[in-house]
Parts: structure tokens; C-alpha cells; sequence
């Protein structure tokens, strides 16, 4: 009668080989691709926040005559440290995707969405496709306080610009009279030393005319 070895000894014999192949040999494998942390900018890094609120924007389609939605995500008005130029910049939660991207102009208006205290609708020349369209946007807040707070900085962000807008105008005209009589000075000074210059010319023709008639005699 044939005698077989037990299955149980062939089996601690294959997972001892296995471990013999599995056994750390102390060498390190460097990685074949070595990826480097790249700094990504956002543009707002030499803007100050004045508002930051979540929020969902709507814009009206003319052609469908309807609100569409645009996104859902954080609205804010940034003011640029050195220029004081106001923008409103909103971008999506999930995908960070901007869906309004325009400046706070002097005759911008911001009023509450009719039958809706957590609404308000404004006009803007906005850049969020890459393209300046003029756009009627309509944003909700969660609630009635964050809907005023954004319509009262953004009001207020218009009339300071208008502010700054009839400053820079009246600068302007002080510039622009300042060098007028600077000019009028220059032109006055140009006067006087044409006027010395015909003065020394009749007074040499003179002495010329002196010296012909001492000749002559």
C-alpha cells in the first residue's frame, strides 16, 4: 500500500519559500517621478477682504426670460491695497469656478429682491466668462442680516468710489489751472526778454546811426 506525505508539510514548505522572497533586503527604491510644490495664485493677494459671505448667485437670461442659477460659494469684495479700487469676486464652493468677477462702480445700485428679504439684484459689466457682459445678477443669503450687510457695504463701496472719482477730477482741474498760469507766466516771460531784445537792437541801430553821422562830418 502506497504511504503519500501529508498536504499540510508541502504547504508550510511554499509559504516559507514565499517568505524567503518576501524578506526586506534594506535596499530603497527612489521614486521614479518627483513632484514639486508649485505656488498658485489666486489674484487677491494684494486685496483686503470688506465682505466675505456664502451665498447662491443667479444671473437673468434675457433670451429665456428667467433667473438661472450661476453657483453656489463664497461672495467677496476685495479692495486693492494700493490702487482702492473695489472688486466683487464670487467663486464656487466645490470647484472654486468664478462665477462673478466685476468692479464696484460709482453708479452702481444695489436694492432687495421684490418679495424677498434674503435676495438683492444689481446691474454690473461683469468678466467672469473672459468676456465684459452686462449682467443682472440676484444673490441669496441664508439670512436677512447677511443680505443687509451686503447691500450696505456694497452701497457704500459705490459712494466712496464716487467719492474718490469727483477728488481725482477736482485734482485734475487744479492740475490742468495750475499749468495754465504757469504757462501764461512762461508766456509773459517770453514777452519781457523779446521786448529787452528789441530794446538793445533800436539802441545799437541808434549807435550805429551816431557813428555814421560822426564819420560823414
Amino acid at each position: 500500500m502506497a504511504t503519500t506525505e501529508p498536504k499540510h508539510e508541502h504547504r508550510e514548505e511554499e509559504e516559507e519559500a514565499a517568505g524567503a522572497d518576501d524578506e526586506d533586503t534594506g535596499a530603497q527604491v527612489a521614486p521614479i517621478v518627483r513632484l514639486e510644490e508649485v505656488a498658485v495664485s489666486t489674484g487677491e493677494e494684494n486685496k483686503d477682504p470688506l465682505i466675505d459671505l456664502k451665498a447662491k448667485l443667479y444671473r437673468f437670461d434675457k433670451d429665456g426670460n428667467q433667473w438661472k442659477e450661476r453657483g453656489v460659494g463664497t461672495v467677496k469684495l476685495l479692495k486693492h491695497k494700493e490702487t482702492g479700487k473695489v472688486r466683487l469676486v464670487m467663486r464656487q464652493s466645490k470647484t472654486l469656478k468664478i462665477c462673478a468677477n466685476h468692479l464696484v462702480l460709482p453708479m452702481m445700485t444695489v436694492q432687495e429682491h421684490a418679495g424677498n428679504e434674503k435676495s438683492c439684484v444689481w446691474h454690473a459689466p461683469d468678466f467672469a466668462d473672459g468676456e465684459l457682459k452686462d449682467e443682472l445678477f440676484c444673490i441669496r443669503f441664508a439670512s436677512i442680516e447677511n443680505c443687509k450687510s451686503f447691500m450696505d457695504m456694497f452701497q457704500e463701496v459705490a459712494e466712496s468710489q464716487k467719492k474718490e472719482e469727483s477728488e481725482d477730477g477736482s485734482t485734475a482741474a487744479g492740475l490742468l489751472e495750475k499749468l495754465s498760469v504757469e504757462d501764461k507766466s512762461e508766456e509773459k516771460a517770453e514777452d519781457k526778454t523779446k521786448e529787452g531784445d528789441g530794446k538793445e537792437e533800436k539802441a545799437e541801430d541808434e549807435d550805429a546811426e551816431k557813428k555814421d553821422e560822426k564819420a560823414t562830418v
